[in-house]
């Protein structure tokens, strides 16, 4: 299976997917000193936030960053003297963007904080308080979003009813709008079906006017029952009635609807009934019998309207039998039906009448729970995974047991939005993977401190045991030159083997930072770097291998020592070791990263520097920091061919580059548009999945 790098915040790795362009924030700061704009900057990258900042002190400033930045938030301090709040805030009103403005402040006084609110400011964050700056500046963020978002969902709502009205006229179907039981639109088709010349003729006639008798006050009850907001309770089979009082067989389907911006139910007669039984086998997938990928998703759409107008008590679980890949090979692919419906077939059996259960996807059933508190979903998984493991499957000649994990997510008002529900339930599902199979995780914001405790310590003793019993596993991907530089250039990749195959850093790294664990896994991982170059000496040809650095190892004072035998030891004649830190880490330990630098060198070895380009002012940290590399910050390869900023921007650090001697690569390069543009701007090195994935770093002894 191939092997996509993760960022663990500047440790040994990248992220699955190239980096969204709106997941970047652009931040435009009007402060009078760049180190306190540099200061927050660090923080944020240093909390996994993407930023791209600019700086203003005057008004002329400001407009050149809304012109080219287009910033997303504006941190403003007070105390820059030349720019005043009311005239930023008219600037800002006159350039039409919606942003947000927050104030950053030394301390609260409540009438300066009551003026800001008055005069336009969205929010007040808190210079000496880091963890509140944070949570403002991110808060402030998903609020701007929320608001684009909703402006896009409006234009495409519009756009929609424009198409909806276009398909109604042209419909076969006969479908009318019904507004307190009045009809308040009708296309042609239901003109037709009931014998009416013009919509006029049906201008104050009730819609009860066109049902049989007997069937009139089931109608009448679930025209009420839609008017309360309640959802529809599928199709009814009627009698219809024309104007000449003749009569027909009809399928009735009911839904919510708006008309001209008022609430309206639409009804559509279909005088060809569709047998129930029929639809009902189009709904169920053959293997399980369970419902297919399409309905369930439709029931969870369900349930997840149901959370926005305050029902309770309802869960989203994703259930997978544990070493699913595993246990295919060892009874072969033709079997694996039937040990899925098997599966499928245990959980079918402890449903309640309310719940529903679907595959979607390959061997992930989900189920929904209704009408349970939080004591009863526990009890249910519980159940289920007893059940499951106490049964042997019997498939073709064997006999096998299973276990399974469970990821779930209580559904509520909070998180009633079907994507998100998804992702919660899917990050629990791989927590309770990842904590070695037969297990269960729950997303619940109550109890979500107590699990965190829960999985840092099961990672931290997987941690401990990595290290003590080599559990560790590298990878490497080649670093590709374009100006045909001599020798092989890969970046070295950190993996960890866990209970259920390799980990990325992005679950361990964080915690081996909190428990001051980095420098020991970056000395491993040197160790064996230089292990694979000493392996290769025999084939004469030079090889340079990237390897991450955490801030931590700076102030490991044994590591130089350390370093400085170990290469004695080597005496590598044709291999060389690059060591790489993010730019912002190294801003926030300057000096320790000064010292620790000069001493690398010393002993001929090279260092780069990440997210290059990301600061305010990234050149001026090389009057300081002797990097040899500068590895352009991958904010800049998204999407790099439709962004004429950033290529202007990459082509601009590749002329400064190269004026001062400095070799330049481009991560994450996507396609081979932009490997293009990019040997234009000047690039030395392009690296990225789309030239090739990471392989297994092969070392011998």
């Amino acid at each position: 299976m191939p092997v996509s790098p993760i960022d663990s915040s500047g440790a040994h790795g990248q992220h699955d997917v190239p980096m969204k362009t709106d997941s970047v924030i652009k931040i435009l700061f009007i402060e009078k000193s760049v180190e306190d704009a540099e200061q927050i900057v660090s923080l944020l990258r240093n909390n996994g936030i993407a930023v791209r900042p600019a700086r203003a002190t005057n008004a002329e400033q400001v407009q050149a960053a809304l012109d080219d930045l287009g910033p997303d938030v504006v941190l403003y301090d007070p105390a820059v003297g030349t720019v005043t709040l009311p005239d930023l805030l008219h600037q800002l009103d006159a350039n039409g963007r919606d942003l947000s403005v927050i104030a950053v402040v030394p301390q609260v006084d409540n009438t300066i904080v009551s003026d800001f609110f008055i005069n336009g400011v969205r929010a007040i964050a808190l210079r000496p308080q880091p963890k509140q700056l944070l949570a403002v500046v991110q808060r402030e963020f998903e609020a701007l979003n929320t608001r684009r978002q909703l402006r896009r969902l409006e234009t495409a709502l519009r756009e929609s009813e424009r198409r909806c009205d276009a398909l109604l006229d042209s419909s076969t179907d006969a479908i009318a709008y019904v507004h307190e039981g009045m009809h308040v639109r009708a296309n042609q088709a239901y003109l037709d079906t009931f014998g009416y010349a013009e919509f006029d003729d049906l201008l104050g006639l009730p819609v009860l006017d066109m049902i049989g008798s007997t069937q009139a006050e089931d109608f009448k009850a679930t025209l009420k029952s839609l008017s309360r907001g309640e959802k529809p309770s599928g199709p009814m089979e009627l009698q219809a009635r024309r104007a000449d009082a003749s009569t027909f067989k009809a399928m009735v389907e009911f839904a919510h609807a708006t008309f001209e911006g008022e609430p309206c139910v639409q009804i559509v007669f279909r005088r060809q009934q569709v047998d129930p039984s029929v639809l009902e086998q189009l709904q169920r997938d053959p293997v399980t019998g369970l419902f297919n990928r399409a309905r369930m998703l439709e029931c969870i759409d369900q349930a997840v309207a149901a959370a926005t107008e305050g029902t309770k008590g309802q869960s989203l679980l994703l259930i997978e039998p544990d070493n699913w890949q595993a246990i295919v090979s060892g009874i072969g692919l033709g079997k694996a039906d039937e040990l899925l419906a098997a599966f499928a077939a245990r959980i079918n059996a402890l449903l309640g009448l309310e719940d529903t259960a679907g595959l979607l996807a390959e061997h992930t059933v989900g189920v929904i729970l209704h009408s349970r508190n939080d004591d009863g979903i526990k009890e249910w998984i519980a159940g289920l995974q007893q059940a499951v493991a106490n049964e042997i499957f019997d498939v073709g000649s064997r006999s096998l047991t299973v276990t399974t994990s469970i990821g779930g997510s209580l559904l509520g008002e909070k998180n009633a939005n079907t994507e998100l529900l998804l992702e919660q339930a899917g990050q629990s599902l791989r927590n309770a993977q990842s904590l070695g199979g037969n297990r269960y995780d729950l997303h619940d914001p109550a109890a979500r401190e107590k699990a965190d405790a829960e999985r840092e310590r099961y990672w931290l003793g997987q941690l401990k045991q990595a290290l003590s019993q080599d559990e560790f596993v590298l990878y490497h991907q080649h670093i590709i030159s374009l100006q045909d530089a001599e020798g092989e250039f890969s970046e070295i990749l950190l993996r960890l083997n866990g209970p259920q195959g390799e980990v990325l850093p992005g679950f361990f790294m964080p915690i081996a930072e909190k428990y001051n664990l980095t420098p020991a896994i970056d000395r491993w991982v040197v160790n064996q770097a230089i292990q694979a170059l000493s392996s290769r000496e025999r084939l004469a040809s030079p090889t340079t291998f990237f390897v991450k650095l955490t801030a931590g190892s700076l102030h490991d004072e044994q590591l130089i020592p350390w370093l400085t035998a170990r290469l004695k030891q080597a005496n590598l004649k044709h291999g060389k070791i690059v060591l790489e830190m993010t730019e912002s880490k190294v801003v926030t330990s300057l000096r320790p990263a000064q010292v620790f630098v000069r001493a690398w060198r010393q002993l001929g070895g090279q260092f780069a520097l990440e997210q290059f380009g990301s600061g305010l002012n990234s050149f001026q940290l090389l009057t300081h920091i002797d990097a040899d590399y500068l590895k352009i910050d991958r904010s800049y390869m998204s999407s790099l061919p439709q962004q004429p900023d950033s290529q202007k921007k990459v082509a601009e650090l590749c002329r400064q580059a190269r004026e001062i001697k400095r070799l330049t690569i481009a991560e994450w390069v996507e396609d081979a548009a932009s490997t293009s543009l990019l040997f234009a701007c000047g690039v030395d090195f392009v690296q990225g999945n789309f030239l090739q994935e990471p392989q297994r770093l092969a070392i011998t002894p």
